[in-house]
């Protein structure tokens, strides 16, 4: 059952949220296509619904809270929240809202915002969110909450569920995503340079994603009987609210590779990563976007995109809002889909040769005929 409220009490958190999200779901920036067309996600119906409305049963509310930075970021924020918009237009989601996290300490209070006014489901986008939505989950239990690159350790402890019956984590493989695109870099590189530009190793699916990117270009070198020198740098010299907010870093960063030699820069870590891609673009070297497809959304990169290493997070939150609707959702940890972004602009680059080994090694990963033998998280 959901809460009941005063009225004031309800108007008072209504005004927090309108404060916080700056614009109903539907005049959100208009956002790049990733796994989902652009189009359905931004031509969402007006929702004839208003906020005081998510405190009645019939009404199913969404809301988004993005790890630092902005829900526009063109990468892992952005996704999540198409995934949010895509569930309003597949009529699961009445009414959807997003809260932009400024600084990591206001995690707890951003989603408490949601929980306090009766939203069914809350979404938090990150890793860095994760102790602030289990610790919400106890404080919520009426509400679903859907933690993207949230893995949930307790599922598999003896104490499992009673506290976190009503979490559920979407992560996804990406150490194959890195595979991939660390594979095709290697058998297009002339150079046999190549590098990466990624967030904190701290956080574990961006050092899967590294780790991922050397096993593939390994695993390419022995295909082809060549020798890849593979520079991976990770920002792990800051914190949390600057490892995936420094374009500026990621930019000089993939300069420096560059100039050793690299002829195809990944870049992977939000803002951090776009400023690696971006610079690799500029001067005419391959770009590797990540977590989307990159080409949609970084116009200044895109006539040098080569490809992304993708999760498919739109249709993963998607669909595990429908389950919160349904009451299908499960507690733990849910498997989203990962793979690589089309070819683009370059398709004529890359030779009929190399489209059949990319082919052939995401078979393998599917299949399980190849792992990347990357660990969970940095050892």
């Amino acid at each position: 059952m959901k809460k009941l409220y005063f009225v004031m009490a309800l108007l008072i958190v209504a005004s927090m949220i309108l404060a916080a999200c700056g614009a109903p779901a539907t005049e959100a920036p208009a956002a790049g296509a990733t796994e989902a067309p652009v189009a359905a996600a931004t031509e969402a119906p007006v929702a004839e619904v208003t906020l005081d409305d998510c405190v009645k049963e019939e009404v199913f509310c969404v809301g988004l809270v993005t790890d630092v930075g902005k829900v526009n970021d063109k990468s892992f924020n952005q996704s999540a929240w198409e995934g949010v918009q895509q569930s309003q237009v597949d009529g699961a989601a009445d009414l959807v809202q997003f809260i932009e996290t400024a600084d990591a300490k206001d995690y707890a209070k951003n989603i408490a915002t949601f929980g306090d006014a009766g939203f069914d489901v809350v979404v938090t986008v990150g890793f860095g969110l994760g102790e602030a939505t289990l610790a919400a989950g106890v404080t919520y239990p009426d509400v679903k909450f859907i933690g993207v690159d949230q893995f949930q350790a307790w599922q598999f402890t003896e104490d499992t569920a009673d506290d976190s019956a009503n979490v559920t984590g979407l992560n996804f493989p990406e150490d194959q995503a890195g595979f991939l695109v660390g594979a095709l870099a290697a058998m297009m590189s002339e150079s046999h340079v190549i590098g990466a530009v990624c967030g904190t190793d701290v956080v574990p699916p961006v050092w899967r994603y590294g780790e991922g990117y050397k096993a593939g270009a390994l695993y390419a070198d022995g295909m082809n009987s060549t020798t890849t020198e593979v520079q991976v740098v990770y920002h792990s010299d800051v914190g949390f609210d600057k490892t995936f907010t420094d374009p500026e870093w990621g930019a000089q960063t993939a300069k420096a590779m560059m100039d050793n030699g690299a002829d195809a820069v990944f870049g992977c870590g939000g803002l951090t990563g776009n400023g690696a891609i971006t610079a690799a673009a500029q001067a005419g070297k391959y770009a590797i976007g990540v977590d989307a497809d990159q080409y949609l959304t970084l116009p200044e990169a895109a006539p040098q995109m080569l490809s992304s290493a993708m999760k498919l997070i739109v249709p993963g939150v998607a669909e595990l809002v429908a389950q919160a609707k349904d009451g299908s959702i499960a507690a733990g940890n849910y498997t989203g889909s990962a793979g690589y972004a089309p070819y683009h602009d370059l398709e004529g680059a890359v030779s009929d040769e190399v489209k059949a080994a990319m082919e052939e090694i995401n078979a393998g990963l599917l299949d399980a005929s190849i792992t990347p033998g990357v660990a969970p998280a940095k050892p």
